[in-house]
């Protein structure tokens, strides 16, 4: 897997205090994507042990909520095992802190992958980012066709619960 960035502190992709990933690599190519420089899959670094060390002690920092996985396509099936790894090691490593995570896929279909990715997601911003439907005001999504998805409690009830904090849908 191949990096574009990691930011120490982010606020605009989670809630609270982040550290965000934007993964490499994407096929969709949504029109007026907002990370066009994260599509090319042999563009950025090369993810390896240091840098998902470094991505730990950074996550595990007081003040830090969480981490935020976006891209690129963090789900692509270039990139599918090795985030499922990661997630799985930041939930052993760092169980206070929340994984949102950001793909074009929808969790429908994310449920149905080879590899259990949503049992380490707390939550998703799923869909496609829409040009048309893209609204300034939204909290944590680019387009309005994009769900905010409480995963562990979709999981826990067989269907899809959106994220109980219902300021990010006015």
């Amino acid at each position: 897997m191949r990096y574009a960035q990691i930011r120490k502190t982010d606020i605009a992709n989670g809630e609270g205090i982040r550290v965000s990933l934007y993964v490499q690599g994407c096929h969709r190519h949504c029109f007026n994507c907002f990370n066009q420089e994260t599509w090319d899959f042999c563009g950025g670094e090369e993810f390896d042990v240091d840098i998902e060390n470094t991505l730990i002690d950074l996550i595990k920092r007081p003040h830090i909520s969480g981490l935020t996985v976006l891209g690129g396509e963090p789900l692509e099936l270039e990139n599918r095992n090795d985030v499922f790894r990661l997630l799985k090691r930041v939930k052993e490593c760092c169980k206070d802190k929340t994984i949102w995570l950001y793909s074009a896929f929808l969790y429908e279909d994310i449920k149905n992958f080879d590899v259990d990715i949503l049992s380490y997601v707390d939550v998703l911003v799923d869909g496609p980012f829409v040009d048309g439907l893209k609204d300034r005001k939204l909290r944590f999504r680019g387009s309005s066709n994009q769900r905010i998805i409480d995963v562990p409690k979709s999981l826990e009830n067989d269907k899809i619960v959106l994220y109980a904090d219902s300021r990010f849908y006015k």
